[in-house]
């Protein structure tokens, strides 16, 4: 059986998994705005907290609309277009009346922009834009209880920093994957207990590191700092102090002269692992399966440190046109065989592990659906706000202040 995924284009080959390409662009810097503006000035310490906007949760679902306005990730709506043979939106149309439009977005900064023109129903967010998109009025609160298959769903995907506000849920889990430690094994010989290998000066992938292009990377030089500087007491690595936050951007613009790439593009990474360009650095598991398969000596690992991860939640528009619609679209998409149909194309752990019963043999056990253990290993991206979050008030530094040094340090 083939797994392929892509955002925007198709891998080919067999037992392939191909991930979403999240890169950063010069969006973020304007869509960071609406945190800015709702009191979420990094370190200014006088700042308000910023006020979730109050929004009508749906009572019940109505009849179908005709139509569903979607922006979604490449790979998220597979109407045969791609490949003949992966489609569950037509199977969707004939059951629910509801014609699906998709816009492929490349980056979370244009979900952002896309949801912020009001023309769509709903997003498939990732947390590093879920906190932007509630905070913004661009979404609404879910009613759970009208989500057939929510009760499936893990606890542990519920109720999370990156899709809810003070229990309110504001989607439906999707999927989600960590951020391994990818080496190639021909250069580092004994698996890595540590991302120190990325961090340290003389570490044997110097000059040849591979880290992710975006500012929330920035998260994952404070997920080494929680661990090797305890002095700096960092808790939570989305809520930093200007002195956490300064910390992580100096160990950052410290490892600069030793990174050979900053990827966006999953298969830029790809090949220059392929070649040999790139010892160790941030992957997804996907990532590394589909360069094994062109014979590139590759293997994952979370470090004693852990590591960062992404999940992706279905949030409808605070002002849908077509709110039903995406409703049975949310249950269309969180039904076993859809959800293994995705998440096997796509190459993610799936939210529902009733799933894996659809799913190849191996396919489960890889993506480690089902294990809490694992993903409480992982820090799952969510946008930095100036709310702390605890006695520090608002004096966390926000994603605005993120985007701007992260431009620095890349230089």
């Amino acid at each position: 059986m083939r797994f392929t995924g892509a955002r925007g284009r198709t891998a080919r080959g067999s037992m392939r998994f191909v991930p979403k390409a999240k890169s950063f662009t010069r969006l973020a810097c304007a869509a960071a705005v609406v945190l800015a503006a709702a009191g979420c000035g990094g370190g200014s310490g006088g700042a308000k907290a910023p006020a979730v906007p109050h929004l009508p949760v749906q009572q019940e679902i109505g009849a179908s609309e005709g139509r569903l306005n979607l922006v979604i990730w490449a790979g998220y709506a597979e109407d045969g277009s791609t490949d003949r043979h992966v489609d569950w939106v037509h199977a969707f149309q004939k059951k629910t009346g509801c014609r699906v439009n998709a816009k492929v977005a490349d980056t979370s900064d244009s979900m952002y922009a896309l949801m912020k023109t009001g023309q769509y129903d709903g997003v498939s967010a990732s947390g590093d834009s879920s906190l932007r998109l509630i905070y913004g009025g661009l979404v609404a609160p879910v009613n759970t209880n009208l989500l057939k298959n929510y009760r499936d769903i893990p606890s542990y995907l519920k109720n999370q920093p990156y899709n809810s506000i003070k229990g309110q849920m504001y989607g439906a889990p999707h999927g989600y994957g960590a951020n391994y430690l990818t080496y190639r094994t021909d250069k580092i010989q004994n698996t890595p207990a540590s991302w120190s290998i990325v961090w340290d000066k003389g570490s044997a992938a110097a000059d040849h590191v591979v880290a992710y292009d975006s500012p929330i990377y920035i998260a994952d030089a404070a997920l080494y700092l929680k661990a090797h500087r305890p002095d700096l007491k960092i808790t939570d690595v989305y809520e930093l102090s200007q002195k956490q936050f300064d910390a992580a951007v100096d160990l950052l613009k410290q490892q600069r002269p030793n990174v050979n790439q900053y990827w966006s593009n999953y298969l830029d990474e790809v090949e220059a692992f392929k070649a040999g360009d790139n010892y160790a650095g941030t992957a997804w598991q996907v990532t590394a399966n589909l360069a094994k398969t062109e014979k590139a000596p590759i293997a994952t690992t979370i470090p004693s440190e852990g590591a960062t991860g992404w999940s992706d939640t279905w949030m409808i528009a605070a002002h849908a046109e077509h709110p039903n619609c995406m409703y049975k679209w949310m249950n269309w998409i969180e039904s076993p065989k859809v959800q293994a149909a995705v998440a096997q194309w796509f190459g993610e752990a799936p939210a529902n592990p009733k799933a894996c019963k659809y799913a190849a043999k191996g396919f489960c056990t890889q993506f480690r659906v089902g294990d809490v253990d694992f993903y409480k290993r992982l820090a799952f991206w969510k946008t930095p706000v100036a709310d702390c979050g605890d006695s520090r008030g608002t004096s966390c530094v926000d994603y605005s202040k993120w985007t701007e040094l992260w431009t620095q340090i890349k230089g």
